[in-house]
């Protein structure tokens, strides 16, 4: 399954998510800093999206979201 999620209130304008089996297979920011954004999608590649959800939801950046939290609310909105 193929997700593409608008985000609100980061870096990231858009994220692209590839779930497979309840597993992320591939995650891509649409802007946002770019080594860290590659980073968190090369940390959550293969993981469960119920793991991946724990990690990064309520994460903090600069106000009361960030990248990492608005993947854990994409990876929420196209699970349920």
């Amino acid at each position: 399954m193929r997700v593409s999620y608008t985000t609100a209130g980061s870096c990231a304008t858009q994220i692209e998510i590839d779930i497979e089996e309840g597993k992320i297979v591939a995650v891509e920011f649409v802007n946002g800093c770019p080594g860290n954004t590659q980073a968190v999608a090369a940390l959550v590649a293969g993981m469960e999206v119920r793991d991946a959800v724990k990690r990064l939801k309520g994460i903090p950046c600069q106000g009361e979201t960030s990248c990492p939290d608005q993947l854990a609310m994409a990876l929420e909105q196209a699970t349920i």
